[in-house]
């Protein structure tokens, strides 16, 4: 029997991969696109709204981010906030929250002030606030026992712009939309893990546990396994992975936005911060911690052996490990991340990171999150014996792509979309609607456009 044949497969239905599968139907004339998706649904990995922080990351509360890189990331939003409001049920997707990042301390501010000077003329909507001014937001970070809390506090903050999304309902839109615009050139195959992915003649060929698939171009985004896959067939070797999971805390709602704090730029993970959780009606979520876990895929032991398979450890990943741990900053990082995951003595802990952002918490107002919390796949360059930070690519230039989307991944899915549409389209020819594509992603959203779900 004759395998299926699409011009395009797209392996993995989180927000990247369905992200991916909207851009490529809607503005490009491929006649044949398929979605496989090893779970019933999608989005039921590191994009489950349980599993991330909902942060729609725009660069400006990301302290860790330059000037430069903040604006990429920003354009990269903005393409999420231009796509969901030609949707109806927008505010299903995109939730605007007060944001801030504080700055506690005189050091701290210190480092505010200047970044919001830097800052401000590119994101006009951000202004600094004084202790006074971040109570009228977020009374539980600047006051304590019915005072201002004594040391130096200031905020870099806006009150009304989107902060939060629900990445879960945004894949589940792209699927949807990806399906309406598609006119039946769109398969989507629940329950289908790949087992073999290889190249043959001009064709890539897929084996599923109950059939095979060919295209003439394949995207990979799943996370780590992208990586598993990449060095199956010989890319991406110079890479290994090093998993970063995030737990979360939880308390009763006492944050009414987005609270972050001041991240060190030695480390590619956010610090902690309080989130107003729109799945758990407005209850204040703290974290993500960072533990380091031999797996590829959080609570599923059967990514342990693949998690093996792209360690690859050897001297130079040795050396990387050693080179990490001799840092003072990151070892007590390491470790205290590592306490903040045993019983008994991890709530104690991490209330005295929690009070940073909250000072008047209580221990019995926090509980851990029980399987919250995803795994985000840091790559480790071999080569250069260096942690990378951020999203990597493996681009071969052959017709198939390699996706690792660690955070900001999610904020930046149609951005990413969008570069991959361009490259496959290139590789096969495929002609591209710019002017579609412009307008509906890149114009500013206070434009009407006409909607895409009338």
């Amino acid at each position: 029997m004759a395998a299926q044949h699409y011009d395009l497969i797209i392996i993995g239905g989180g927000v990247s991969g369905t992200a991916l599968l909207y851009t490529a139907s809607r503005y490009t004339n491929l006649k044949k696109i398929a979605l496989l998706e090893k779970y019933a649904q999608v989005a039921l990995v590191n994009s489950r709204s349980s599993n991330n922080s909902q942060t729609l990351h725009c660069g400006d509360i990301e302290t860790n981010y330059s000037l430069e890189k903040a604006l990429i990331v920003k354009r990269a939003a903005q393409m999420i906030v231009n796509y969901a409001s030609q949707l109806a049920d927008s505010d299903k997707i995109l939730y605007r929250l007060p944001k801030m990042v504080v700055g506690i301390g005189e050091e701290e501010t210190t480092i505010l002030q200047k970044r919001a000077d830097e800052f401000s003329a590119r994101f006009p909507y951000m202004r600094l606030l004084d202790k006074k001014a971040i109570a009228e937001i977020e009374p539980g970070v600047a006051i304590i026992n019915g005072q201002f809390r004594p040391e130096p506090l200031a905020a870099f903050a806006c009150t009304d712009e989107y902060s939060a999304a629900d990445f879960a309902a945004l894949s589940r839109s792209f699927l949807e939309q990806s399906l309406k615009c598609a006119n039946e050139n769109v398969d989507v195959l629940f329950n289908t893990k790949v087992k073999t992915l290889a190249k043959e003649g001009d064709v890539f060929q897929i084996t599923t546990a109950n059939k095979t698939y060919t295209a003439n171009a394949v995207v990979v985004s799943a996370c780590g396994h992208s990586l598993l896959f990449a060095q199956k067939m010989g890319y991406g070797l110079e890479y290994s992975c090093l998993p970063v999971a995030g737990s979360f805390y939880i308390s009763p709602k006492i944050i009414n936005g987005k609270v972050y704090t001041i991240q060190s730029k030695k480390l590619p993970f956010a610090a902690i911060h309080g989130d107003y959780d729109f799945l758990l009606n407005g209850q204040t979520r703290f974290g993500p911690t960072a533990l380091l876990l031999p797996l590829l895929e959080r609570y599923n032991l059967a990514s342990l052996p693949d998690f093996l398979r792209v360690l690859h450890l050897d001297r130079k990943v040795i050396k990387v490990f050693w080179d990490l741990l001799k840092d003072t900053e990151i070892r007590r990082y390491i470790i205290k991340n590592f306490f903040y995951e045993i019983p008994l003595i991890r709530k104690p802990l991490f209330l005295k990171a929690a009070r940073k952002i909250v000072p008047s918490l209580q221990l019995r107002d926090l509980k851990y999150a029980r399987r919250f919390g995803g795994v985000r796949p840091q790559l480790i360059d071999k080569l250069n014996r260096k942690l990378l930070l951020g999203e990597a690519k493996i681009n071969p230039g052959n017709g198939i792509i390699f996706n690792m989307t660690p955070s900001p991944g999610a904020s930046s899915c149609l951005d990413n979309a969008e570069k991959d549409t361009r490259i496959i389209a290139k590789y096969l020819n495929a002609e591209i609607n710019e002017d579609a594509l412009q307008t509906e992603l890149h114009q500013k959203s206070y434009l009407k456009h006409k909607p895409i779900n009338p």
